[in-house]
């Protein structure tokens, strides 16, 4: 019995070690709106050979990327939510477990500061404008916010848009400086991923509270919730 414990503690630094490299491995085998390097460009090349993806095999995941990924996930009966995971990966045939290591600079210490950065300013948003809001609504919100990061429209990184004059309530009121709870942080994620349960509204707005005569100039194309969004 002694003996075994000797070498358990022996062996419980290789342990850990390996558990470490799997889950690095495993972060790098997810790729999404905002990644980038060679895994991106083989995705796309895939994409083009197969008539989903128009543009150029740049190695930046984008727009263009991200519908070529949601137009194939719905063809071929899976989660069409913009995100290459391991099932996209395999449908796509790509071998994730021998490219892991060439994922790109999605992993690099600047992209997954930036990444962290960004989540939080999400997260914080979230939790001010969306509390109480069911959980399709929390990524809504969020992912309105990244829709106007990809518009020319308005300013091009989240932290320009949240800070934006009087863009939004919660900021404006101090909300936004509230600590975001887990659902936040994990609708945030959800909408870095690529979910836009919107289709691309830039707008949003409770019609029981708004007061700006212009807001109700605007389309309104969903209701989630208290909220409607608009383009």
């Amino acid at each position: 019995m002694v003996m075994s414990k000797k070498i358990w503690l022996r062996a419980l630094p290789l342990f850990l070690c390996l558990c470490l490299v799997t889950a690095a491995a495993a972060q790098a085998e997810t790729l999404y709106w905002g990644s980038s390097g060679e895994m991106v460009r083989t995705v796309q090349q895939k994409l083009k050979n197969w008539g989903y993806y128009a543009g150029t095999v740049d190695g930046k995941f984008g727009q263009g990327t991200y519908n070529a990924v949601v137009s194939f996930q719905r063809k071929n009966g899976l989660t069409a939510d913009g995100v290459v995971g391991k099932s996209t990966f395999t449908a796509l045939g790509i071998n994730v477990a021998s490219s892991a290591s060439s994922s790109g600079s999605g992993g690099s210490t600047a992209a997954s500061s930036t990444h962290s950065s960004d989540l939080e300013l999400l997260a914080r948003c979230v939790f001010g404008e969306a509390r109480g809001e069911p959980y399709v609504g929390k990524v809504a919100v969020a992912a309105v916010v990244l829709n106007r990061v990809r518009s020319p429209s308005f300013p091009s990184t989240i932290a320009g848009v949240l800070y934006q004059n009087g863009a939004f309530t919660a900021v404006s009121d101090g909300q936004f400086y509230l600590s975001p709870d887990a659902d936040a942080y994990r609708a945030a994620r959800d909408a870095l991923n690529g979910w836009d349960p919107t289709y691309g509204c830039l707008y949003y707005y409770n019609p029981g509270t708004a007061v700006s005569p212009w807001i109700y100039s605007r389309e309104v194309r969903l209701r989630i919730g208290k909220h409607v969004f608009a383009v």
